[in-house]
């Protein structure tokens, strides 16, 4: 399969693919509905972005969310199941390790808590994204752009990734991923057709970490990073299934 996009700005490179993702649930959590997770209608593309980077990532490189096109009718259902509100702590985990003591543990009976969330079913996008070198290099000098793109093309080709690709949240997971030339937009289901022009509203584009990548100690072989970061909004309209993201670049808000 040769590149679907490639193309040079500035002084940076970039390459490009098209994937086709399917799934059983999915859920984009609102931002402003905390307690009881409700999903958006269609993805974010920091959502996708994330979903990519469990396949592959680095520091060289950057995914950006070209298009997502909407291929099955958006149909909702609404669950409630039992969580667990506290998580083992880190540092009692090193700490265990280091010096012995007290076993990090945590009693689920004693923090559950029962919680509502509205998500989506049967799900299918087509995403188009590209990867742009970010400028942070390692020490490896055969590391460039082809590299990126020739292991990124034989993962997805190969279902290969570090950790399990999800639609959102980590426990509705990417039951197919495929890599086509052309997104086909013949199969968006006739009920996004008719929906023609929507206005989805102010949704959240990703997040800005303040650290911009970079470990805050300097070290990239025991990284510290920043958890400081910004939301950033946009407000796109799904024409036909299909969100031009790239059309609304400029309108990021943070």
């Amino acid at each position: 399969m040769e590149k679907i996009i490639s193309f040079r700005k500035g002084d940076k490179m970039s390459f490009g693919f098209r994937i086709i993702v399917e799934g059983d649930y999915a859920c984009f959590t609102r931002p402003e509905l905390k307690v009881e997770r409700v999903s958006y209608d269609v993805p974010t593309p920091g959502a996708l972005e994330g979903l990519i980077k469990s396949i592959y990532w680095k520091p060289a490189i950057k995914y950006v969310i070209d298009k997502i096109v909407v291929y099955n009718p958006i149909n909702f259902m609404n669950i409630r199941r039992n969580e667990v509100k506290s998580k083992i702590s880190y540092q009692n985990v090193r700490s265990k390790m280091n010096h012995g003591g007290k076993d990090p543990v945590i009693y689920t009976s004693e923090c559950r808590s029962q919680r509502a969330s509205m998500i989506l079913k049967d799900v299918k996008y087509g995403i188009e994204f590209h990867f742009e070198l970010t400028g942070y290099q390692s020490n490896h000098e055969d590391e460039g752009e082809e590299k990126h793109y020739n292991i990124l093309k034989r993962r997805i080709e190969n279902g290969q990734s570090f950790r399990t690709p999800c639609l959102g949240c980590s426990e509705y997971i990417a039951r197919k991923i495929s890599l086509v030339e052309e997104l086909p937009m013949d199969e968006i289901s006739e009920e996004m057709i008719r929906m023609g022009d929507v206005d989805l509203g102010f949704m959240s584009y990703g997040v800005s970490f303040l650290d911009n990548g970079q470990p805050i100690n300097g070290d990239w072989e025991n990284p510290k990073f920043s958890d400081k970061a910004n939301t950033l909004y946009y407000r796109p309209h799904m024409i036909n299934g299909v969100i031009d993201v790239k059309k609304y670049k400029n309108d990021i808000m943070g």
